[in-house]
């Protein structure tokens, strides 16, 4: 079965994974198993994912005025 996801959708789940980087990932730079800057890395990289889908998720959203001017004709 194939599943489609809006960029709402895949903005969430973006969003839902940048906090969890942020909860790991300073667990792992406290224990020396990650660098401080390779963890910001991978977190700025997951934001800009985030950043993305929020511009497509507005995009995709429905223009309730412009269809309300439309049903008055």
């Amino acid at each position: 079965m194939t599943q489609t996801f809006t960029a709402a959708d895949k903005l969430r789940c973006a969003e839902r994974e940048v906090r969890q980087r942020r909860r790991v990932y300073a667990g792992l730079v406290a224990s020396n198993r990650m660098k401080q800057a390779d963890a910001d890395r991978e977190i700025a990289c997951m934001e800009a994912i985030a950043s993305d889908y929020r511009v497509q998720a507005v995009a995709e959203k429905p223009d309730l005025f412009a269809a309300a001017e439309a049903r008055r004709g």
